[in-house]
């Protein structure tokens, strides 16, 4: 099964660029009418959709799609910008959601994407993820530039996915980077999905793509899994009191984060937190003297910053706001507290290893490493059937199991 035996044209091939789509860059569509359009412009193809979406991640709070980007056969593609019609987005999108509802989804790291399209409206009746396929297929590299040239022998120019997606009005280039990220997502898709059924894969991608397309840990994209703890830099904060500042700074950044709609690190980023917490100013001057906080945005702020920090004084015990135990602690305090489950990890680890060889297949694609270090920190004896039912109960798929239990049981003993 290793990508060594297929024909594909190699990676190292000089590409021929793509710079330009081929039929041009389409007139966005932002009216309602515009959009009503588009839907029956896609109406009027055939198969399946190639899909993919741009946020501002990085400027923005919240995760929401700025731009959609489709493509179908025959009908060629559309750009919909979901914001700027006037109106309710799920009442203006909603002719497009209704075609989109006809057939497959194509999209290229489809777990960035399917949140911010759920909350429009959009949501698929299948999906195929090319980077997922990648993955599965033993590539090395999956981003879509990288598997575009190696599969299709075409270099896609280097764009703008990191910026700042919300600005109006989207610049002419931009436009052209997004049409081209869809401009090859269906040839794309049949290429890597021949790479996977010489194979002898196909089933099992078919299995992760339903597991992507229903799975409830996509969550939303207003939805924020950032927590206090996970500030950059605390583990330079010794004491609870600075903990607690940490808290409180964290806290009143995310409130005014969330009110503002933007990211939270544009607001005040996580290093002049610690620099805060580490140094507890009392004093505005004192706040001001250090770094970051001396410019003029920090100064108008520099009141919700000293509260925030009396908070923490008067409140010094964050334990309440502790996340609480959530698995087993990091592998690295294991050989201490629990020696014989840090035994058991390795064996696993290098058992998995060399199934990932074999398969061509990166481990965390063949089971869960968070699974993984559960099961070896909570195992207290069995066979094959219990750690089928321990990695079952962690939604891992079928064809996973089929391969690592066997693997996993021998490693545990």
């Amino acid at each position: 099964m290793s990508e060594a035996a297929t024909d594909q044209p190699s990676i190292e091939a000089e590409p021929t660029p793509l710079l330009h789509p081929a039929d041009g860059v389409p007139d966005l569509s932002v009216t309602v009418a515009q959009i009503a359009a588009a839907a029956d412009q896609l109406a009027s193809g055939r198969g399946p959709f190639a899909v993919d979406a741009e946020r501002a991640s990085g400027f923005r709070y919240s995760n929401r799609a700025y731009l959609i980007q489709l493509r179908r056969a025959g009908a060629g593609t559309v750009l919909i910008d979901p914001v700027s019609h006037g109106t309710d987005p799920l009442a203006a999108l909603r002719p497009v959601a209704q075609v989109l509802a006809e057939d497959e989804w194509i999209l290229h790291a489809a777990d960035q994407d399917l949140p911010c399209l759920a909350e429009v409206g959009m949501r698929p009746p299948a999906v195929y993820d090319t980077e997922l396929a990648g993955r599965l297929a033993g590539f090395d590299r999956v981003n879509l530039a990288a598997m575009v040239q190696r599969l299709l022998g075409l270099g896609l120019a280097k764009g703008h996915g990191a910026a700042d997606w919300s600005k109006r009005p989207l610049p002419p280039a931009w436009l052209n980077y997004a049409a081209l990220d869809v401009e090859l997502l269906i040839e794309l898709r049949d290429a890597v999905a021949a790479v996977l059924a010489e194979q002898g894969k196909t089933h099992w991608a078919a299995e992760e793509f339903e597991y992507l397309r229903t799975s409830a840990a996509l969550g939303t994209p207003t939805t924020r899994r950032d927590h206090w703890q996970r500030t950059s830099g605390i583990h330079r904060v010794r004491d609870r009191r600075g903990l607690a500042a940490v808290r409180e700074l964290w806290t009143a950044r995310d409130r005014i984060a969330q009110r503002r709609d933007i990211a939270p690190g544009r607001i005040l980023p996580d290093s002049a937190i610690i620099d805060a917490a580490v140094a507890d100013p009392k004093t505005t001057e004192e706040l001001l003297a250090l770094p970051v906080f001396g410019g003029p945005k920090q100064r108008r702020s520099a009141a919700t910053w000293l509260a925030a920090l009396e908070a923490a004084r008067e409140n010094p015990e964050p334990a309440e706001d502790l996340e609480p135990p959530n698995g087993p602690p990091p592998a690295a305090r294991w050989a201490k507290r629990r020696p014989e489950a840090a035994v058991r990890l390795d064996a696993a680890r290098a058992a998995l290893a060399e199934l990932s060889q074999q398969v061509s297949v990166p481990v965390e694609n063949l089971v869960s490493p968070d699974l993984v270090r559960r099961l070896c920190w909570d195992w207290d004896g069995g066979d094959e059937r219990v750690v089928d039912e321990f990695l079952a109960a962690g939604q891992a798929r079928s064809w996973q199991r089929q391969l690592v239990v066997p693997v996993l049981a021998a490693a545990l003993g």
